[in-house]
């Protein structure tokens, strides 16, 4: 596939009935069934012709060449790496759980927010991904799902993976309708992610599905905040917190807040009570995350001692909080971890913005 030509999943139903000009109409019904219902590959929908696949196959190629796909021991984690035409590099990670699957799918080839304790903001930005390019990554992990002795449905959807979905707001929100519309899962299983893109979040509020919305807040006071997320700079917590408060009014959906718990900076008892006002003023859920460590970054992650810790300061203040499963540990599952450890790390300023944090007043508690 060249850089400039349609791949499979670009197509919208006008781009194939184009296509398939000179084929019976039912073909339409036939192919997209095939793509999003059987998730299968056109070579594969034994409904057409062999000719027409062969053809679709040659015009409509995929646009993720699988790299590496890993696997924890119990299956419930899977990892993908992709390559795209161009040579950038995106990831997608599929978990099961008892009650559900989902997909973490990523928006952008690399990231530009710099966050200090994500590996892929580590490693810069190279470009945003098309619709199609999030869209197939959804339907390469149903497959994966669909296949083996206990097959499985894919039931919800996180914008989550590499990169800020709402810097890259056009395609992610013409993938979130192609999710909903044509593979066909609800609004209230999609979620979408954000460090604090403020006018992103001013237009999903606009938007008439009702998508959850996660905030990768990981500091509440705008001292610290400005040093592990710098688009704060720009996007102040105060402001953050008003447009969030204007979703829920209009969508009437679960907020959650993600917070990264980096040792010695961000899991003391002052956040915990910083988070815990925020939390009460905007009835958010809060997902701590034990960080994964990466290799070459300067960033710790709390002992799972601190991680509960933290938790039980949280619910003692009132607040909802879950203590995300560290999955996939053994996999390189983290955001970013997989495709750094294919490149190289990347030297950037977050070294010494770490350094300044760790010595910084508010460094004890």
């Amino acid at each position: 596939m060249t850089s400039d030509s349609m791949s499979l999943f670009e197509a919208d139903r006008d781009a194939l009935t184009t296509i398939l000009d000179g084929e019976p109409r039912y073909r339409l019904d036939q192919l997209w069934k095939g793509l999003y219902v059987d998730f299968a590959e056109p070579k594969d929908i034994t409904s057409l012709p062999a000719s027409l696949r062969t053809r679709l196959s040659e015009t409509l190629p995929s646009a993720l060449e699988m790299v590496t796909e890993s696997a924890t021991a119990d299956g419930n984690t899977v990892k993908w790496l992709w390559r795209l035409p161009d040579g950038a590099s995106v990831e997608t990670v599929l978990m099961h759980y008892p009650d559900r699957s989902t997909v973490c799918v990523s928006t952008q080839a690399g990231c530009a927010m710099a966050c200090g304790f994500c590996a892929t903001g580590q490693g810069g930005f190279e470009r945003n991904l098309t619709v199609g390019e999030i869209v197939e990554q959804v339907v390469r992990a149903a497959r994966r799902a669909s296949e083996g002795p206990t097959p499985r449905r894919v039931s919800n959807i996180v914008f989550m993976g590499m990169g800020e979905p709402m810097a890259n707001y056009d395609r992610m929100i013409g993938a979130v309708h192609r999710i909903h519309g044509d593979i066909g899962i609800s609004a209230r299983h999609l979620t979408i992610s954000t460090v604090g893109i403020i006018p992103g979040i001013r237009r999903l509020t606009d938007e008439p599905l009702p998508v959850n919305l996660a905030v990768s807040l990981h500091a509440a006071n705008d001292e610290l905040r400005d040093e592990l997320v710098p688009i704060n700079k720009r996007y102040p917590l105060s402001d953050l917190y008003d447009a969030c408060e204007d979703y829920l009014k209009v969508k009437n959906r679960r907020l959650s807040f993600e917070w990264a718990l980096i040792a010695d900076v961000n899991d003391r008892q002052s956040d915990a009570r910083e988070l815990a006002a925020a939390t009460r003023r905007l009835r958010a859920h809060v997902n701590l995350i034990p960080l994964n460590d990466t290799p070459g970054w300067p960033t710790t992650g709390s002992s799972p001692a601190k991680v509960k810790e933290f938790a039980d300061q949280l619910l003692d203040l009132g607040v909802n909080v879950t203590v995300r499963a560290n999955r996939g540990n053994d996999i390189d599952a983290a955001c970013g971890q997989l495709r750094a450890n294919h490149s190289g790390p990347t030297v950037t300023e977050v070294p010494a913005r770490i350094e300044r944090i760790n010595r910084s007043p508010r460094a004890t508690d």
